[in-house]
This record gives structure tokens, sequence and C-alpha cells, in this order.
């Protein structure tokens, strides 16, 4: 594909980055409000997990649904589900009906992503689609640094239920975009039936933390973690050298990372004892070095492993954090750590993505989208699921609600360190720094 086509489908895919940034810090934002307006200090897990259950409830069937259905169609059925999931969350009376109406956007936000990520990877050629994923890393610049101020604003005025609301008209702009510039592809692909895993190996995660069995959730989660490797390319558990190692990184990267974020005004506003304004400078932080940092990454080329010593540096920064937190530093000192670990993911994840994403056949291109789509979200399914479930459980453990917090974020830095080894093992064998990076 070239021409306004091409830059169609391209801005559309960029368009629906931009969107999911200002959604996260949008919910984000909100997080301490919704969890005391809903009463839900037990249930957390509920909060941050329903829409990434729902994406992976469509999973499976993603790839095949958009091989079928005309793009007209599924954009409309699409559009659709989002709305009205987005609606019961802004209606909801409790913790149950938020992660319903979270759930229900989840499998239109799930089917949608594979559409737009198999459109780009299948039609776009490989210097447009180095420039979309530089724009995508970029599109996090600017929400971060208003978005937090911007939704707080807004619910001052009108309510954090109506401003959950504020980024469907943004979605629905993206859509079009992606309506007009993608074309329906020929290939076949099977659905898997082991996939289905995920979203039951997940919700009964969530389900077991709230009960007398919570000890269970970690069981619950490695029968997700089959399904999710039904969805991934041969050789992603055991790391093996080129995309599948790239695979791994990013579900790592997606815990560590994706997975500390969530949680990141609960552990700035109950461990630091910041105020909701500060918590939310601290969730924009690592978003700005982020976007700042990644369109200088393919510049050091003289930093072959450029990955891995980005998700070291993640990992540093991160594990820091945990540690001024046990120490008693102030809010300030942690939010520095934070932004170290911003540094650190924009350094890596440009080149990581794209090894991960490079078709070598054009037969491989959903399978690709699905996997790209999977990798990430699964990595931060699993990591707010426990995160916010260990938050959840911190009577239960004998330690306070803020310790709790920080003895999460050391367990992601960790994660973020196995995700390092994974970044050194992206590149193919003989494969030159320069035809890996933008």
């Amino acid at each position: 594909m070239t021409g306004s086509a091409a830059l169609r489908l391209a801005v559309g895919v960029v368009l629906l980055e931009f969107v999911a940034s200002v959604s996260s810090f949008v919910a984000g934002t909100l997080l301490p409000l919704i969890e005391h307006d809903l009463t839900a200090a037990h249930q957390v897990q509920l909060l941050v997990t329903g829409g990434e259950i729902g994406m992976f409830a469509a999973l499976p069937l993603s790839a095949w649904i958009v091989q079928r259905i005309p793009p007209a169609r599924l954009m409309l059925a699409g559009l659709a589900l989002s709305v009205i999931g987005s609606a019961t969350s802004a209606l909801s009376v409790d913790a149950w009906m938020f992660a319903g109406g979270r759930f229900i956007a989840g499998v239109a936000g799930g089917v949608l992503s594979v559409f737009g990520v198999t459109a780009a990877i299948h039609h776009l050629e490989d210097g447009l689609r180095a420039k979309v994923v530089a724009a995508m890393s970029a599109m996090w610049l600017i929400p971060s640094l208003v978005g937090p101020p911007a939704t707080l604003a807004l619910q001052h005025f009108i309510g954090w239920r109506l401003t959950l609301l504020a980024p469907i008209p943004l979605m629905l702009l993206a859509r079009a975009f992606l309506l007009v510039g993608a074309r329906s592809t020929s290939e076949r692909v099977a659905p898997s039936s082991r996939a289905f895993l995920i979203p039951l190996g997940v919700t009964a995660s969530v389900l077991l933390v709230g009960s007398e069995w919570w000890y269970l959730a970690p069981l619950a989660l490695g029968a997700a973690t089959v399904g999710y490797f039904a969805l991934m390319p041969a050789g992603t558990a055991q790391m093996a050298r080129g995309a599948p190692a790239a695979f791994a990184g990013l579900t790592l990267f997606g815990f560590g990372y994706f997975g500390a974020n969530s949680l990141t005004t609960l552990l700035f506003t109950q461990s630091f004892g910041a105020t909701l304004l500060q918590a939310g400078i601290a969730l924009s932080t690592t978003s700005i070095a982020w976007a700042i940092v990644a369109p200088l990454a393919p510049r050091l080329r003289m930093l072959r492993h450029a990955p891995s010593i980005g998700m070291g540096t993640a990992a540093t920064g991160t594990m820091l954090v945990s540690l001024l937190g046990l120490a008693g530093a102030s809010w300030l000192a942690a939010l520095c750590a934070w932004t170290l670990t911003g540094i650190g993911i924009g350094l890596s994840y440009p080149t990581h993505y794209l090894r991960a994403t490079t078709a070598h056949t054009p037969a491989a291109a959903a399978q690709l989208a699905t996997a790209a789509v999977t990798t990430e979200s699964f990595g931060a399914l699993a990591g707010a699921t426990l995160g916010a479930g260990f938050g959840s459980l911190s009577t239960e453990l004998g330690i306070g609600r803020g310790t709790a917090w920080l003895w999460a974020f050391s367990g992601f830095a960790m994660v973020l360190a196995f995700a390092a080894i994974a970044a050194a093992r992206t590149a193919e064998k003989g494969q030159s720094t320069a035809n890996t990076t933008i």
C-alpha cells in the first residue's frame, strides 16, 4: 500500500495509540477516586483488569473475525460495544459493574486492535512502519504532559464518571481513519481454543484473590499462561534468539512496567503520602521520559545492546522506587527514580518492538498482529492482577497498604530484569544494529 491510503492507515494506527494513552492517563489518574467511591479497597484487581480480560476474551477469535467480516461492519460493531462498555463503567455502582463495563469495551478493543495492527503489518512498507512505531511512542508525550491535571480539572467540574467518557470522540476519529485506510486480507488463520485459557485463567485468578482461597490465584494465572503460549510463535517460552525472544521480552516488559504503571497513583498516594495531583505527575513522568528518549534511541548506534541496557535501566529505576519508599524517602525522590524507568523503556522499546513485528512472509502478518497485541497486554494483565491482588490482601498478609504496593514494585523490578535478559537475545545472529533500529 502506498500514497494517501497508506498515510490514512498510518494516521489511524498512530491515533489509536494516542487514544490508548489518553484513556490510560484518565483511568490511572482517577483510580484512587474510583476505588474510594465504589468502596473497592479490597477489589482493586477488578478495577484494573476488566478491560484486559475482555480483550483476551476476544483475541482468540480476533484474527479469524478480522479476516471474515467486512471492515465497515466490524468497525461499527466495535464502536458500538466500546461506547456501551464505557457508559456501563461510568454508571457503575460497585466494582463488579465497573469491571463489567470495562470488559465489554475490552472485547471491542481486542478485535479492533488486531484489525489495525494486522493492516499495518500487512500493508505498510517497512520504512513507513518504522516511522509509525516512533510516532506511537511520541503519542504518549502530550497526554503525559496535560493528562493528569486536565483529568483532575475535568473531574472537578463534571465528576469522574463523565470524565471517563471524555476519550470517546478521539476513539471514534481513530477508528474512522482505520476504516478508510485498511483493506481486507486474504490470509486465513484458525482460532486457537487453548487461547481461551487466558481470560478464563485470569478471571479465576481475580475471583480467587477476593476469596478465602486467595493463595491459589497464581495457579490460575498458570493456566492463563498456557493459553498465552498458544498465541505466540514457537520458541517464545525458550526465548529463542530473534522474534521469539522479542515476544518473551515484551511480555515481561508488560508485566513489569504496565503492571507497575497501573498502580502508580495508588503507590504515590498511599506509600509516599502524595496528593492526587502529585501522583498524577508521577504517572506522567515515565511516559514523558519514554516519549522523549524513544526518538533518540536510533541515533545511539554504538549501543548495540540498547534493548537490554534499556530494560536493565528500567528495572533499576523501579527497584529504587521500592527501596526509597521502604526507607521513608519523599515522593520527589521516588519521582526521580520512576523517571529513570521511563528513560530505560524509551531506550529499549522501539528496536525491541520492531524486532518482534517484522513479518518475513505476508501470511505471518495476522499471527504477528495477534501476538503483538497479546504480548504486552498479557504481561500487563498478569502484572496488574498479581500487583493489585497483593495490595488488596494487605490486611490478610499483615502488612500496611502502602508497604504492600512497595513490595509489589520490587516484584515488578525483578520481572523487568528478566526482560533485559530476553532483550539481549532479540537480534538474529549476524544481524547488524543498523538494521534493527528505526
